[in-house]
């Protein structure tokens, strides 16, 4: 159901929800759960008018205040781990590409289920252009899902991957700089109080020393952490993410760990002893984002260099303070290898694209929506397929693109498909939870994590829609 106009929101929450002086009262918080949260949702993200989109943003991020779902920074947990207060568990970063609602929602199932209070949601810059998921709508969607599934305490969201185009980059410095700024600008106003900057893009591996080498990514790192540390918002302390070593390049080593860190830090406090670093370092160890498919489609086992990833995560903690070292384009692992990333203490773990095509080719997924899609990919993203691709490597590598296009026929699928594929992203998510030993993981989440309450402004939401 789309609304109208504003008083159709308004008599449809009647007896649930009232405005009331800039805010909201929630008169029957049962019925929000079963009953409006549903059609709140489905208006952030599908209805046409911006005004109403807006509103049903508002109402949805104010009632999650109300019941104690807090936006959160998860920098607290991480500077505990830097002190070795907590240890053998690898959190989960979770990129929501499609099926955003019931996506989240099979998490905060899983969440409740282990007593978990350690997984993080995120999007990064490329995904929040070709899923068309803007910062405010996907915290919309996200937070609806966590009062729809009875969620309490923080709710940690992650812009995964602000990166810097190289090649932009080389044209005009100021411009590419600047665009990703407004980026960050928008992601802190809609509530993300993590972000991972990637510059490991502008590492230059034909300079003669390892530093001239990481020069301009830790340079670059620096001035957009100052940024971020600009807009914070009182009491919060947003956790920021490095990366050394650009996925699917070179494998990282100490010294360009060492180079980037120490240089990083040494510019960081040149002006300001006091400023708060990086939570976190990302490198490569032999993945890449997607995984690498073959000629049938299917992704092809990597070997991965858990050496280099036990040995820089310690440095990390050990010599820095961070939580430790952070593995990408994981998802797409055989599953039996997941718990040796907290054995060997890895902090952070990003996961996507398996649960992408588990969606696709969920046994219910409609046939007819899938042939809809790869055909409008065909013809459409022809110049992304490579000579040596087959069709099914250009289909697993493009499909991604879906989820923007056609995001309402995802939206409309019937109950029973959502409820089914819901199903089978949540017996993953659980495996990967237990996996990566985030099971109990919630009172020292919630004990290392200050709830600071920001409320939603709602001209900001309707501007942002």
């Amino acid at each position: 159901m789309l609304f109208a106009n504003d008083d159709e929101i308004i008599q449809y929450l009647k007896g649930i929800v009232s405005l009331n002086n800039g805010g909201i009262v929630i008169e029957n918080i049962d019925r929000l759960k079963t009953h409006g949260i549903d059609t709140l949702v489905e208006n952030s993200v599908l209805n046409p008018s911006g005004q109403i989109r807006g509103l049903s943003r508002f109402i949805i991020k104010s009632a999650a205040l109300e019941m104690g779902i807090v936006l959160s920074s998860i920098q607290g947990l991480y500077d505990a781990r830097g002190r070795g207060e907590c240890s053998g568990f690898t959190v989960p970063a979770i990129n929501i590409r499609g099926m955003s609602y019931d996506f989240s929602r099979s998490i905060f199932r899983t969440a409740q289920k282990l007593n978990t209070g350690s997984f993080i949601f995120e999007i990064a810059k490329s995904e929040i252009g070709y899923t068309f998921q803007q910062p405010h709508e996907i915290v919309g969607v996200i937070i609806g899902a966590a009062i729809r599934e009875n969620h309490a305490g923080p709710v940690f969201i992650q812009g995964d991957h602000f990166q810097v185009n190289a090649k932009n980059y080389q044209n005009s410095q100021d411009k590419e700089l600047s665009g990703l700024k407004k980026l960050i600008q928008k992601g802190i106003e809609a509530g993300f109080y993590n972000i991972d900057i990637d510059t490991s893009t502008l590492v230059d591996l034909s300079k003669p020393t390892v530093v001239e080498q990481q020069r301009a990514n830790f340079e670059v790192g620096v001035e957009l952490t100052k940024y971020i540390r600009a807009l914070e918002p009182e009491g919060i302390t947003i956790s920021v993410g490095g990366e050394i070593g650009e996925v699917g390049k070179e494998n990282s080593n100490e010294k360009e760990l060492r180079a980037y860190l120490d240089n990083f830090n040494e510019l960081l406090h040149r002006d300001d002893k006091g400023a708060r670093s990086i939570s976190k370092i990302s490198i490569q160890t032999g993945t890449s984002h997607g995984g690498v498919p073959g000629p049938d489609g299917k992704v092809v086992q990597v070997n991965l260099d858990f050496e280099c990833l036990e040995t820089l995560s310690r440095i990390a903690r050990q010599d820095y303070g961070l939580a430790g070292a952070v593995q990408h384009g994981a998802s797409t692992l055989p599953s039996d290898l997941f718990n040796r990333f907290p054995e060997l203490e890895t902090a952070e773990i990003h996961l996507a694209t398996d649960f992408q095509n588990m969606i696709y080719d969920n046994e219910l997924f409609p046939e007819d929506l899938k042939k809809e899609i790869y055909t409008h990919l065909r013809k459409n993203f022809a110049s992304e397929k490579k000579e040596t691709d087959t069709d099914e490597q250009f289909i697993y590598k493009t499909r991604k693109k879906g989820f923007g296009v056609f995001k309402s026929k995802f939206w409309n699928l019937s109950g029973e498909i959502r409820k089914a594929i819901g199903s089978h992203l949540q017996k993953k998510v659980e495996h990967l939870f237990t996996q990566l030993k985030v099971e109990d993981t919630l009172e020292i989440t919630k004990r290392t994590t200050p709830l600071v309450k920001i409320p939603p402004i709602l001209a900001q939401e309707i501007a942002s829609a």
